[in-house]
């Protein structure tokens, strides 16, 4: 991923920039974001408005946070490995958690109980793709998975879909392009670091 799009540089000025003289911590903002991912989802498995709506806006919040961790860990030399895979384990939770809970919260739609599989389904494809990345970068280094953004965004960013589609009361196509596409997304970037995965194997 990318740390230069847009969604990085209002995390980097709204919350990392504040926080460089303080005693936060990125992993603080990280754990930030996983609670905030949590209950975020928490909101959407209601399945009622307001519930809904808060639910979108604490998935902003969470998504924010996600950015600014690293954002603060640069700022002030702090990065490390440790950090990272901790910030790739709040995300691949708090967006497994974000669609179990929109399937969850979709149960009684048209869907009915197909709902909460495809919900699950979704989550789990986005967790497939963290652990390829985390798998990718254990063989090939750091940032070796990285997907090239574009105008200013970066593949991860679609994730914003899912609270704007929430506000526009479209949930349900929401969670019917997420169970078809995050599965299908995963199998693309599986094939495309495939060959990667596969040179760094030792050979038996």
């Amino acid at each position: 991923m990318s740390h230069n799009t847009w969604i990085h540089r209002i995390a980097r000025t709204a919350i990392a920039k504040p926080l460089v003289d303080t005693k936060v911590t990125p992993n603080q903002l990280t754990t930030a974001r996983l609670a905030t991912g949590l209950a975020a989802a928490a909101a959407l498995a209601v399945g009622e408005s307001p519930w809904q709506h808060l639910g979108g806006a604490l998935f902003v919040l969470s998504i924010l946070l996600d950015r600014a961790d690293g954002e603060l860990a640069r700022l002030t030399g702090t990065t490390s490995s440790w950090g990272h895979a901790y910030d790739l384990f709040a995300d691949a939770a708090s967006d497994f958690l974000i669609f179990s809970g929109l399937g969850v919260g979709l149960r009684d739609g048209a869907y009915g109980q197909w709902a909460v599989p495809m919900g699950f389904l979704a989550g789990a494809a986005v967790v497939a793709i963290y652990w390829l990345v985390v798998r990718i970068e254990a063989l090939k280094g750091a940032r070796a998975a990285e997907m090239p953004g574009f105008f200013g965004f970066d593949v991860d960013d679609a994730i914003v879909a899912v609270p704007v589609a929430v506000w526009l009361g479209w949930s349900e196509p929401l969670l019917a392009a997420a169970a078809l596409g995050a599965p299908l997304f995963a199998l693309f970037f599986f094939f495309l670091f495939w060959r990667k995965l596969a040179a760094a194997e030792p050979e038996q």
